[in-house]
């Protein structure tokens, strides 16, 4: 199956862009903000809480960024006026980081102080290498400042074990995630590559941390095995289930949601949406193989 899924998300580019859309529909919730808030609506109905991505991290100006900002400050305000169980993943890179810092850092201040005047909260997406300390110093600096805001780390980088000493701490909050960028061998974990399974001890660990460090933690996976180990840990420690969430991306694995639900864990499901769809499928089905293989699986069913 692993074999299958790989050799799909390959040949994903092949895929004519009618169907792609087609396909897309089941994990993005559309391209208006309308669209997604009826996606959060129904999703809240489920009993699953939400974190809102607007698509279109690949910018090349401070006036895109600055656009983009905007449009988050949009989803506040309509996430406030809909009374909906619903927060913010920004990616960094879409709001100017590797343009100007300086800027970057201010747009994500008035993100968060507006969020903050919501009573929200702001989850800061971790991305590729080139972003990663950059994304730290990001996350610190409004830190200091800002007590509602996140951030996730990848348990495939060698470095998360000495990144989450450092920002594990009572009163901040963290996404743990296995990592889906193609990176160099040098910044990964053993066999991170050749087999995603290999990331679990290191993903159970990092949780393991926040949970011994009383850092909120949100668990982000679809791997059914790491999900059992994570509710094992948590029962052995004695940890509350307000202390931590699972997340998981819209369309993927829903009956193991549905599992997770049952069991009276907390959930929130990852929404993104924008005119940026097929850019955000074509990266997101290359980068994680499993996904490329359920939507072969959806076009073979049709």
């Amino acid at each position: 199956m692993q074999l299958f899924n790989q050799l799909m998300a390959h040949a994903i580019a092949l895929v004519p862009r009618p169907l792609v859309r087609q396909l897309s529909r089941r994990y993005i919730a559309g391209e208006t903000l309308s669209e997604a808030i009826h996606k959060v609506k129904e999703l809240n109905a489920s009993g699953c809480s939400v974190t809102l991505d607007v698509l279109g991290e690949d910018i090349s100006s401070i006036a895109q960024a600055k656009k983009t900002a905007t449009q988050y400050l949009e989803v506040l305000e309509s996430i406030e006026r809909s009374s909906l169980r619903a927060n913010l993943s920004v990616k960094p890179s879409a709001i100017g980081l590797l343009i100007d810092a300086r800027e970057c850092l201010r747009l994500a201040d008035k993100i968060a102080t507006t969020a903050k005047s919501f009573e929200n909260f702001v989850c800061f997406d971790m991305e590729d290498v080139s972003c990663t300390q950059l994304e730290i110093d990001l996350f610190k600096q409004l830190g200091e400042t800002h007590g509602n805001v996140g951030l996730a780390l990848q348990a495939y980088l060698k470095r998360t074990y000495q990144d989450i000493v450092e920002l594990a701490r009572p009163n901040n909050s963290l996404r743990i995630c296995k990592g889906i960028y193609a990176e160099d061998d040098r910044y990964l974990i053993p066999n991170a590559r050749k087999d995603r399974r290999a990331i679990n001890e290191h993903f159970l660990a990092h949780v393991a941390h926040c949970f011994e460090m009383d850092t909120f933690v949100s668990v982000a996976t679809h791997d059914e095995y790491l999900v059992r180990d994570i509710i094992a840990l948590a029962e052995k420690k004695f940890i509350d289930k307000k202390r931590f969430e699972f997340q998981m991306l819209l369309g993927v694995c829903e009956p193991l949601r549905a599992q997770i639900l049952a069991a009276g864990f907390q959930l929130r499901i990852y929404v993104p949406y924008g005119p940026d769809w097929y850019g955000y499928s074509i990266r997101r089905l290359k980068e994680s193989p499993q996904i490329a293989g359920y939507l072969a699986k959806s076009l073979i069913g049709r």
